[in-house]
């Protein structure tokens, strides 16, 4: 359907919308990487006779965090040991991490780069003399998978020409399965556990977002990966730049709440990833670091990081802030101790750096340098460049400030939190990170619910997949999901709710609205019902003070923790007054409803943790070091939808890969 007219606005909710019932054999709910990775694996392992469907809560081809484009992918294994990924992603988050999950996605990650490259995806190549090569020169070279180099930024990134990756991995996801299995534009906002069999997921419920139309889909086996949390707190960018964020503000948390309300048990929710980025604009600095190689500089033109001041203040954080890599909260910590010590603004040496590589290079090669410097933003964050637009910001004349921004929760990036998944059934992976399901069989991706599978943010303790690492484990979910259908022929899902009970819980928020709406003049302002708008600055206003955003320079407390949680507690009571007279309201609701639950996890996991782990990321005042004594654990937590109760408790990290 097409977008709704600008002019006429949104289109309105009515009381009984049209039903559409489905059943399918394997259910993805989702449209990013991730989820197109298990969209193209199905088809090559389904039996004759099973079914798909891909259901997208926006439009396949820029959905995801990868919707505007990538200047690299941050994954490739490539000359590596899959030993030393391992090591790194562990070293960057502080020691506890499933090297399981890890070492296995190592194993598959570059056959999605290859095939990203198979299908179109421009990649850098380093030519014989050793120069980069990017676009269509980079073809010349051959592709990886035959042995052409790629241009690396680092030991794991390699550069890409990556405007059209999403629709071109989009466009691979539509013809494995075909356009007939896929529902673009439906959210799904709630899973359903099965009548008849214990702990057995059984079925989606959702809505079209451009037509008055509640989907109710049956399945034996569902993928949920629908991103990671964003805007549940407060961003830095306001009043003009209000909905500016370094995530896709789309991501509301979807996964974890609805996998979270079914009894999907859920590992290191109190990580948060909270990256620098260029101040303002969002703009990524990976590129400046690794490729331009830039230096970040203190208020006072100091190249503060690499002080004996910070060599001092990482050592109290050994083995990781002593590493060779600083890891990625480490890098915030030491940006944050000079703010706080007055020694601010963080500023991107952009000058230094270019006119060092302006010296190496002849005039066409320095012209082809600017040039990327401004693409690796319009690859990716338009706003960006944009802002120095705006500012009159040439790199090479005026560099830029940098800045940590508001807290994000992901599995995919530099942070950890998601569901606790099943790994691999291998002999060298411990019996306590492997799931079994009724059958007794254990399924590669499963979460503690039969049938019920992530990847990319959703799975949990294994960080640093990024784009490539997010697609190649939706294949191997994918892989398992199929083998779970097979195993589980004879599986009939039963929903528990009738089709009345599941319109009434989905529209909800649009007949408290239509009820009401007549009683005042302003349709906006109304003492039986509020807006879903209110709510989401409610939700950023507390997190941001009590809940270590960055009000507090990301400091919370025992007490703070008290406040916000009770607040919360006020706030999902009062969401049971949300209303929605058009179909983009009711969107809004639910995504404001997802994201209540997701930070409450979040801050529930982070009052359990006695201890700071990730210092930069968030501080509690009340325990401010680490305590590796106590806490070198996984701290996992299990709603219990049943008795409506939380269970937070301690499960043992087992390290598999030595240093």
């Amino acid at each position: 359907m097409a977008i709704p007219n600008k002019v006429l606005g949104e289109l309105k909710a009515v009381r009984d919308p049209e039903v559409e019932e489905r059943e399918v054999d394997i259910l993805i709910v989702g449209g990013g990487m991730a989820a197109c990775g298990s969209a193209f694996e199905a088809k090559k392992w389904m039996s004759e006779g099973q079914t798909v469907l891909m259901v997208d809560k926006a439009s396949l081809e820029r959905s995801g965090a990868v919707a505007q484009g990538l200047s690299a992918i941050n994954t490739y294994i490539g000359e590596n040991a899959i030993e030393d990924y391992v090591r790194m992603v562990r070293n960057d988050l502080m020691g506890i991490v499933r090297e399981d999950l890890i070492y296995d996605l190592g194993v598959h990650i570059d056959d999605s780069v290859h095939l990203f490259e198979e299908w179109g995806l421009p990649m850098w190549k380093l030519s014989e003399d050793g120069k980069n090569m990017d676009g269509k020169k980079g073809m010349k070279m051959g592709t990886l998978k035959s042995g052409a180099k790629p241009v690396r930024t680092g030991k794991w990134q390699i550069m890409i020409n990556g405007e059209s990756y999403k629709r071109i991995v989009a466009e691979a996801a539509k013809l494995a399965i075909g356009d007939e299995n896929i529902l673009e534009r439906v959210f799904i906002v709630e899973v359903l556990l099965d009548a008849n069999k214990e702990n057995q997921i059984a079925g989606a419920v959702g809505f079209s977002v451009r037509e008055n139309k509640v989907y109710i889909i049956k399945c034996k086996t569902m993928m949920v990966a629908c991103g990671g949390a964003v805007n549940i707190y407060q961003p830095r960018s306001v009043g003009e730049g209000m909905g500016r964020a370094w995530y896709p503000v789309w991501n509301a948390g979807s996964t974890y709440t609805m996998c979270m309300k079914v009894g999907a048990e859920l590992s290191m929710m109190e990580n948060r990833f909270t990256p620098a980025r260029f101040k303002d604009g969002y703009g990524p600095v990976g590129a400046w670091f690794l490729l331009f190689k830039a230096k970040t500089l203190n208020g006072l033109g100091e190249a503060f990081a690499g002080s004996d001041a910070a060599k001092a203040e990482l050592e109290k954080y050994a083995p990781y802030g002593t590493a060779a890599v600083t890891p990625t909260c480490l890098r915030n910590h030491l940006m944050l101790v000079e703010m706080k010590a007055g020694r601010g603004p963080i500023i991107m040496d952009t000058m230094t750096a270019l006119a060092d590589l302006a010296a190496k290079l002849d005039k066409k090669e320095l012209k082809h340098l600017e040039s990327e410097a401004w693409e690796d933003f319009l690859d990716m964050t338009c706003g960006q460049a944009n802002l120095w637009c705006a500012q009159n910001c040439e790199p090479e004349k005026k560099n830029s400030e940098v800045m940590p921004t508001e807290p994000y929760l992901l599995g995919s990036h530099s942070g950890c939190c998601g569901l606790w998944v099943s790994g691999p059934d291998l002999d060298w992976v411990p019996d306590s990170y492997k799931i079994k399901a009724a059958n007794g069989k254990i399924y590669n991706r499963m979460t503690t619910v039969d049938g019920l599978f992530s990847s990319g943010d959703g799975v949990g303790c294994s960080g640093h997949k990024f784009s490539s690492g997010s697609h190649a484990e939706g294949r191997m979910a994918m892989k398992s999901m199929v083998r779970f259908v097979r195993d589980n022929a004879d599986f009939t899902p039963t929903l528990s709710m009738s089709k009345e009970e599941i319109v009434d819980m989905v529209y909800k928020p649009v007949r408290t609205y239509l009820d009401n709406c007549a009683y005042t003049t302003d349709v906006d302002i109304n003492p039986n019902y509020m807006k879903p708008e209110g709510m989401a600055f409610r939700l950023m206003k507390a997190t941001h003070e009590y809940g270590a955003g960055t009000a507090t320079f990301y400091q919370t407390s025992s007490k703070c923790l008290e406040v916000v949680m009770d607040l919360l507690q006020t706030m999902r009571e009062d969401c049971e007054k949300l209303a929605a007279g058009d179909l983009h309201e009711l969107m809004r609701c639910w995504e404001i409803f997802h994201r209540i639950w997701t930070v409450e996890s979040h801050l529930r996991h982070i009052q359990f943790r006695k201890e700071t782990r990730y210092p930069g990321f968030y501080y509690q005042s009340d325990y401010p070091g680490q305590d590796d004594e106590n806490w070198f654990c996984f701290s996992n937590s299990k709603y219990d939808p049943k008795a409506a109760k939380w269970d937070i408790f301690k499960k043992d990290y087992i390290k598999i890969i030595p240093d």
